[in-house]
């Protein structure tokens, strides 16, 4: 079952509560502390975008430069520099982004989407390389032309490619098969447990120079602003946290490792986004980091009423 992790207070009243389960591990894999369901499988959503990167890297696919491979482990905000990195990314393969089989969507930063709906990004109309995926639908479709697999329906479970993916989460994850669901981008998704999505993320941040693993978790450490956008919650944390690779995914998932092997995932229930900063930065100082003024103010988000803060929005004392 499920615990309360995060809590929200408006004028010294507590109006609501997030429930959810979270695991932190030791660089030996063992729970350190283990809240809630860390056994079954969820849906880990976009944290699962460094295995596929990891399954891109292990059949061909060879980035440009790092921040082409950050691109392809996106959830990215769909601004001006994102854009260019998954145009050059089609182009240089040969594609253009019509050729993308993510859905078209609009931007999902707030000033990428509103320059968008005014028109100042080429058209007002949704498109697929504004969808956050875009950076790894790209990267598949590169990695497709290397292999000489088709090109359309590559995001089927049949695919050769989306084989290939599950092979591959199967083998870092450790986590036994099951079946699959659809994710947003129309990918399929394979459950993971958070116990072992922790593991996953320990696997990477510890993985040996140059390795794919190390090389998807040195590109997401080095360009966490390539991989979310501006004032997104995984740069923040990242620029926080020094050595810190994570990835949030949506519903309330997110996982991360430091370069020691220690690491944490978690799944807020209800999936509300207002959860995730606290109880993300009340996980890294129960892990030890160097705690900053920057962790301090990611750790408290405001409440506001009538433009002046009137609440807070914290993990419970004592919890976590």
């Amino acid at each position: 079952m499920s615990v309360e992790l995060v809590e929200v207070v408006r004028s010294g009243f507590r109006e609501c509560v997030h429930r959810g389960s979270v695991v932190i591990i030791e660089p030996d894999g063992e729970p350190s502390m283990a809240l809630g369901e860390v056994h079954l499988p969820i849906f880990p959503r976009s944290t699962n975008k460094p295995m596929q990167a990891i399954t891109l890297l292990r059949n061909g696919f060879e980035p440009a430069d790092e921040a082409e491979l950050a691109i392809s482990t996106a959830s990215h905000y769909g601004e001006s520099d994102h854009l260019a990195l998954v145009r050059r990314l089609l182009e240089r393969f040969g594609f253009d982004e019509d050729r993308l089989e993510c859905p078209p969507d609009l931007p999902m930063g707030e000033i990428a989407r509103a320059d968008a709906l005014a028109g100042r990004e080429h058209s007002a109309a949704m498109r697929r390389i504004y969808m956050n995926c875009s950076g790894k639908h790209a990267a598949m479709l590169a990695t497709c032309a290397v292999n000489a697999w088709p090109t359309t329906g590559y995001t089927d479970s049949a695919h050769p490619l989306q084989q290939a993916v599950t092979a591959t989460i199967a083998d870092i994850t450790g986590e036994p098969e099951t079946d699959l669901g659809i994710d947003g981008c129309g990918l399929p998704i394979v459950p993971v447990s958070l116990i072992n999505l922790a593991r996953s993320y320990a696997r990477l941040a510890t993985a040996a120079p140059e390795s794919p693993e190390r090389r998807v978790a040195d590109a997401i450490r080095h360009h966490p602003r390539v991989i979310s956008g501006t004032d997104a919650p995984d740069l923040e944390t990242m620029n926080a946290t020094p050595g810190l690779v994570c990835k949030i995914g949506a519903d309330g998932v997110h996982a991360g490792a430091l370069p020691d092997g220690r690491a944490f995932a978690y799944k807020i229930d209800d999936g509300h986004d207002r959860a995730r900063m606290p109880l993300t930065q009340a996980i890294l100082q129960r892990m030890g980091v160097d705690w900053t003024e920057a962790h301090a103010e990611l750790a408290a988000a405001p409440v506001l009423g009538g433009g002046v803060r009137v609440g807070i929005i914290r993990a419970i004392p004592g919890v976590v």
